[in-house]
């Protein structure tokens, strides 16, 4: 009953403003448990709404950055082992089957699928440098796209594949660089003042969520592809890790308050008008909006 209510609202919600619904979605999470020093992180997955939570990890390693792929089915994210060196795994939501993606002689994170769900984007970071790759899930080949000596990272495609949006302190700070999906000439878009973090491409190919810390706040933002009409969305504490509904017209983040706790998810419209909590069972962090189903 409660599908058939989303579709139902999505239907209207088309109908009225001509544009595609968001509640028949789906997020994926990390639920955090436990003390800070002892917090407990598995991977969670839930209706866009917050019901009918589903765990994905048992939580006996430190999981982070989930996103879905562009058909819902399978997580990338990356995973703290063992042996204490982070990877990025991919899983099947519905075989629970996992595998690591390359074999990379250093840490690899932030990963993320591109629009056609054949390739995933990562950074690897080597001694002091860290740069953006990717691999083709068909063939396992590997692609460098950036070589210098700075901090590449956060990579995001745009809808059609053919750039990619990323933060890098090439020029000294944390900012947002936009390249050609193959790499290449990178150029700075962010000039906002204050560090600029974990950029994301609409779905629509018409702005670029952010998170800007400048002055102790952290904020969730949007600019237009080329960084001009930089707007600021909320801010507070801590906020952190935008993510884009299908539709391009909601976004969700995690906000830590500064009374301690815990994180939780919040979500707001690209417009900055009206923002609320997102249920979840505990805390919550690392929000990723996955496609509308089929």
């Amino acid at each position: 009953m409660r599908r058939v209510a989303h579709l139902l609202s999505d239907a209207v919600f088309s109908r009225i403003t001509g544009e595609k619904g968001f509640f028949d979605t789906r997020i994926v999470f990390v639920d955090e448990t436990g003390s800070k020093e002892r917090r407990r992180k598995r991977l969670a997955m839930m209706d866009q709404d917050g019901a009918n939570v589903r765990y994905l990890t048992r939580g006996d390693e430190l999981v982070v950055t989930p996103r879905f792929s562009p058909n819902s089915l399978d997580v990338t994210y990356m995973s703290f082992g063992a042996d204490g060196d982070p990877k990025v795994l991919l899983m099947n939501i519905e075989n629970s089957q996992r595998e690591v993606v390359g074999n990379f002689p250093g840490m690899t994170f932030s990963p993320r699928f591109s629009p056609d769900g054949q390739k995933i984007i990562m950074s690897l970071a080597q001694g002091s440098t860290t740069n953006l790759y990717t691999m083709d899930l068909r063939s396992r080949t590997t692609m460098r796209l950036t070589d210098t000596g700075a901090i590449d990272t956060a990579p995001s495609y745009s809808p059609d594949g053919s750039r990619i949006v990323f933060e890098s302190d090439r020029g000294g700070s944390q900012q947002i660089y936009v390249m050609g999906a193959h790499g290449g000439e990178a150029k700075r878009i962010s000039f906002g003042g204050g560090r600029y973090s974990t950029p994301v491409w609409s779905p629509k190919g018409d702005y670029i969520a952010f998170t800007k810390q400048n002055g102790g706040n952290f904020s969730i933002g949007v600019m237009k592809i080329d960084g001009s009409g930089e707007r600021i969305l909320t801010e507070g504490f801590h906020n952190e890790g935008p993510t884009w509904a299908p539709n391009g017209l909601f976004l969700m983040f995690f906000r830590d308050s500064s009374g301690g706790g815990g994180p939780k998810i919040h979500m707001v419209d690209v417009f900055g008008r009206s923002e609320t909590l997102v249920p979840t069972p505990g805390y919550a962090s690392d929000p990723a909006w996955g496609p509308l189903q089929d």
